[in-house]
């Protein structure tokens, strides 16, 4: 009886560009704030379609405290989104829905 063998899937000769990664130097500052409204904020960001980075310069720590701005979080989006995100910003600080 013949061996049968399956189905052979070839590999793409050129790989598929991806999305090119967002340059830090061309997003938005939207909010300074600590680590979990940071955290809090960009759920809802990306909840309304919105990605947002987090920037921090304080490496990660067993503390679970910080000392002034130093534990600070800049949150940041994509210039094309700041204004949107402003909007939803305002929105939710107003208590509005």
């Amino acid at each position: 009886m013949p061996r049968r063998r399956g189905q052979l899937i070839p590999f793409p000769r050129r790989p598929t560009p991806a999305d090119p990664p967002v340059s830090e130097r061309r997003l938005v500052e939207l909010r300074r704030c600590d680590q979990a409204e940071a955290v809090v904020l960009k759920s809802l960001l990306e909840s309304h379609g919105i990605a947002a980075f987090l920037r921090s310069r304080l490496a990660h720590s067993v503390h679970p405290f910080t000392v002034g701005a130093q534990g600070e979080v800049v949150v940041m989006v994509q210039p094309p989104d700041a204004v949107r995100a402003r909007g939803l910003l305002l929105r939710v600080v107003n208590g509005a829905r």
